[in-house]
């Protein structure tokens, strides 16, 4: 399968229960709810994949805290099975980017299984975890989406209980917080006594006061970027840089 990078699909599922061990599936339980949308350059198209699914089961009471979906309001939905094909071409061929990616990519392949069908989430997405992104960028903090969205001064005032779809669409802001910045970047200066008076100060950037992470050529790649600069100068006879200096 061909995956399109600039495709990526945000997405979110609600299940019929959970345990400690984090494999539901292999207990039996089942998605109830999925929430998807469409980023393409990092904007949200407005395209979006969203379905309320009969699990054929019913719904822990514990998990119906934390949803508030029912057993009465998913008995007429469509079961995964008649839904399956729809979702398999929404998100086919694209990046997903999802928080705690094996809870939600674990209940989907346990649900195209049972369906019989060979289609395994891995082998046809490129699967991106927001969770370990965020472990990454604030080790030892409380990383839940909630919180998140407080780091990023993100709005979910609306987001009284979980629901696949608006989770899908607040993670799309988190994620876009947390690897884009230049959308809406604010600067600050390391050092409160620099002014605009020094202006080869060096500063450090920040996005809602979380520095945005350096990355710097290894040794290997510094002797690489010289080769080849040594490569132009022997072929050109000088680099254009070499002259202005």
């Amino acid at each position: 399968m061909i995956h399109n990078p600039t495709r990526q699909i945000v997405l979110d599922t609600e299940t019929t229960g959970m345990n400690q061990e984090g494999n539901n599936h292999y207990e039996g339980h089942k998605i109830i709810e999925i929430g998807a949308v469409e980023v393409i350059n990092r904007r949200l198209t407005g395209n979006h994949f969203h379905v309320y699914i009969n699990p054929e089961r019913l719904i822990d009471q514990e998990a119906f805290k934390v949803h508030g979906i029912s057993d009465e309001f998913v008995k007429d939905k469509p079961i995964f099975k008649n839904i399956a094909h729809d979702f398999i071409k929404f998100i086919d061929g694209a990046e997903l980017v999802i928080h705690n990616a094996s809870f939600d990519v674990g209940f989907m392949d346990y649900e195209f299984r049972l369906c019989g069908l060979d289609f395994k989430t891995a082998d046809h997405c490129l699967v991106t975890d927001t969770l370990s992104m965020a472990r990454r960028l604030f080790p030892g903090k409380r990383n839940n989406l909630d919180v998140l969205c407080e780091r990023y001064q993100i709005d979910n005032s609306h987001r009284t209980l979980h629901g696949a779809l608006l989770d899908a669409e607040i993670l799309a802001e988190v994620y876009l917080a947390m690897t884009g910045g230049q959308t809406t970047l604010s600067f600050s200066s390391e050092d409160n006594n620099l002014s605009s008076s020094e202006p080869n100060a060096i500063k450090r950037v920040e996005r809602n006061g979380v520095p945005l992470k350096v990355i710097k050529a290894t040794e290997d790649e510094l002797f690489e970027h010289e080769a080849v600069l040594k490569k132009i100068d022997k072929k050109c006879g000088g680099a254009l840089w070499n002259s202005l200096q």
